[in-house]
């Protein structure tokens, strides 16, 4: 084991890797390689920033989130700039997952074996949609995109508490409300394999969600702090959008939102 690598460290060389394949085809190594014991976990060691973070790819564009363009699903291209649109919040959301596995030590093993599942899992998500984009004749960096979650990553580097509240729980706990519509969209014009793809996204995504919530609740503990005052502080401190409806309030209880959390969205 002296030759193992630490899981942190690797977590950190993943993120920096600007080329998607070669991120997922790391992201999934990683996690087989801790599977087999082959990666050790140094929750203490330092860590230095040795790149650009997150680690991506020249394209696609990043434009305001008002200029990503309309997207018609009476067409091939606009079924593809939703598949587009959709790979680009995986693609966010595996940098993401690495973010909270390397940045924030002295967290328990569970922590870091959590969001690295995170993390494998938002690479075969990612990987389905780049395929689905490849069979409608184009690929992930053919439209623009937006970056709008990782401004929130980047806002909550500082402190692991704010970045469980405000981006498992709050920014991924949207695409529990939004994956419903999209798939019933996506299946009205037929394009069955897209509504397949999210299909198992909103499974994993409930998953991811209670992760957020479940670190977000030991970190209140551990903290002494009041789980709902405590979340509507760091809302307004750190601008969090606001939710607005309709809200799976299914998926949402299965994800690990009290039941007077989810009285507020009814």
């Amino acid at each position: 084991m002296q030759d193992a690598q630490e899981l942190r460290a690797a977590a950190l060389r993943c993120l920096l890797e600007t080329d998607p394949l070669a991120k997922t085809l790391g992201v999934a190594a990683l996690a087989q390689a801790w599977s087999e014991g082959a990666v050790i976990l140094d929750s203490a060691a330092p860590l230095i920033e040795t790149g650009t973070i997150p680690g991506r790819p020249a394209r696609p564009e990043l434009v305001s989130p008002r200029l990503v363009g309309r997207r018609s699903m009476a067409t091939v291209e606009g079924r593809a700039m939703l598949a587009h649109a959709l790979a680009h919040i995986e693609f966010n959301a595996v940098n993401l997952a690495l973010d909270a596995l390397w940045r924030f030590p002295d967290m328990p093993a569970a922590y870091y074996a959590d969001w690295l599942q995170v993390s494998k899992e938002e690479a075969y998500h990612f990987t389905l949609l780049s395929d689905h984009l490849n069979s409608l004749g184009y690929a992930y960096g053919d439209f623009p995109g937006h970056d709008s979650l990782w401004e929130m990553v980047e806002k909550t580097k500082g402190d692991v508490l704010a970045r469980m509240a405000l981006v498992p729980r709050t920014l991924e706990a949207r695409g529990l409300d939004a994956i419903p519509p999209l798939r019933a969209k996506l299946a009205q014009a037929g394009d069955m394999a897209a509504a397949a793809i999210l299909d198992i996204i909103l499974r994993d995504e409930v998953g991811h969600v209670e992760i957020g919530n479940r670190w977000y609740g030991f970190l209140c503990e551990a903290r002494g702090l009041p789980l709902r005052a405590t979340y509507d502080e760091l809302v307004v401190r750190y601008k969090a959008p606001v939710l607005k409806g309709p809200f799976n309030l299914e998926a949402r209880r299965r994800a690990g939102f009290t039941e007077e959390e989810l009285a507020r969205f009814a």
